[in-house]
């Protein structure tokens, strides 16, 4: 019987797991969390994890950069998508190069989650770090040992024309710094993790995958030969042949966690018409309008307003920002739930179903991006694996119809309101 070890880097946590040819898990899952940006903290948990095996297949959260010196040390901690300390330097650069044009070659905005505004704040602030590094890599490169990277992993920096799998020239130029100084490409079992979870939930073709764990994104993964996106929408590679596409909010399982710590702890979800408008940007917006000012914003407060209604609009909110990225892929013929900030609550299906006005579809699978990489794995190897189970449907609640969509509107129009201020 062929089995694969898989390897999922999360950004707060490293899971481990070995599955059979049927993408069934063959031995316990080994997890260790963290909850810091320490490169060398999170290899050692990885290697903890791992046992001394080597893995078949990576799947590992993306954006991440890590500049290294002449031996391969770092020479700061990990920049992920949530460090929004390069918000300036991505304005920087939109007034300098067509964000619509960059969007188009390398499927990702002008935005401080992505390496080019990292990289023109390193440039810009830390001068002395922009130039000892003898090469800038992500996480799994690093964890790897050797500064080669793969078109999946590269098509979540921000930096890869997807035509022509190269690092994009105009914006290097534009950054002043030389491709020699970017990982090589090659052809290795490790992949960004967004196209690993709906990988591993079975979501491909019309089945969108609504992923909620730190943050959120709804997610496509389908065959093409000319990767083409689209308007506020993100663009990523698993292969040659296949990318995921749709959008992403930086609000999700964090936004669930400051609830829960901000609120009173009797604080549960609601069920009544509140009146509130909850626009959650509380970690900047990224789609569908890509603006890392953003904030949270909350209308409709009265005295009657308690914390159980608070949560409701909160999550609400979450829901109807999803709706509005599941407009602009008209081709979705049914979502599933994934995620583990998600799949705890089945209240907060039931609201995603409410504010998408759409059934969603809860996945059987508590680990998609493990299970992904081990079915990415396994492709490599001449084994499909069979589609992942599905599990309970929640149905949009008819009588909560009307609520809801006035609710959406009134969301879509501050927000609007808002942006027009900017």
């Amino acid at each position: 019987m062929a089995t694969v070890l898989a390897l999922d880097v999360g950004s707060s946590s490293v899971r481990a797991q070995r599955f059979d040819e049927h993408g069934e898990p063959v031995d316990q899952l080994r997890q260790e969390r963290y909850d810091g940006r320490d490169p060398d903290e999170i290899v050692a948990l990885c290697r903890k994890v791992l046992d001394g095996a080597e893995p078949d297949g990576i799947s590992c959260f993306g954006h991440s950069l890590i500049p290294l010196d002449a031996k391969g040390k770092p020479l700061t901690e990990l920049l992920g998508w949530r460090d929004t300390r390069s918000a300036e330097a991505a304005g920087w650069l939109r007034r300098r190069v067509d964000n619509d044009a960059v969007h188009a070659r390398t499927g990702a905005y002008l935005h401080p989650a992505f390496w080019p505004a990292k990289l023109a704040w390193l440039a810009e602030t830390e001068p002395d770090v922009f130039r000892r590094a003898e090469r800038f890599v992500s996480f799994a490169d690093y964890l790897r040992g050797e500064p080669v990277s793969t078109a999946s992993l590269a098509s979540g920096t921000g930096l890869l024309d997807l035509t022509t799998s190269t690092w994009d020239e105009e914006l290097l130029n534009t950054i002043g710094l030389d491709a020699d100084r970017l990982p090589e490409l090659a052809d290795l079992p490790v992949w960004i993790d967004g196209v690993c979870s709906n990988l591993g939930a079975g979501c491909t073709g019309g089945r969108a995958a609504l992923m909620v764990g730190t943050s959120g994104a709804l997610r496509v993964l389908y065959e093409t030969e000319r990767p083409q996106p689209r308007p506020g929408l993100f663009l990523y590679r698993l292969d040659e042949r296949r990318v995921v596409e749709g959008g992403a909010l930086s609000d999700g399982g964090n936004l669930y966690a400051w609830l829960e710590q901000t609120l009173a702890p009797s604080a549960e979800v609601g069920d009544r018409r509140h009146g509130l408008t909850f626009l959650p940007f509380l970690g900047g917006e990224r789609s569908t309008g890509w603006d890392p000012d953003e904030t949270g914003t909350i209308t409709g407060l009265t005295f009657d307003t308690t914390a159980a209604d608070i949560r409701q609009a909160a999550l609400e909110g979450v829901g109807f920002r999803f709706a509005a990225i599941a407009e602009l892929m008209p081709e979705i013929e049914e979502i599933v739930a994934t995620g583990g900030a998600l799949l705890k609550d089945t209240r907060w299906v039931q609201i995603m179903a409410d504010a998408l006005a759409r059934p969603v579809t809860v996945s059987r699978i508590k680990e998609a991006s493990l299970r992904g990489a081990a079915v990415a794995a396994l492709e490599r190897t001449g084994y499909e694996a069979p589609d992942a189970p599905l599990g309970e449907v929640f149905h949009p609640r008819e009588e909560r119809a009307e609520a809801y969509r006035s609710a959406r509107e009134r969301q879509q129009r501050l927000y609007e309101e808002l942006r027009d201020e900017h």
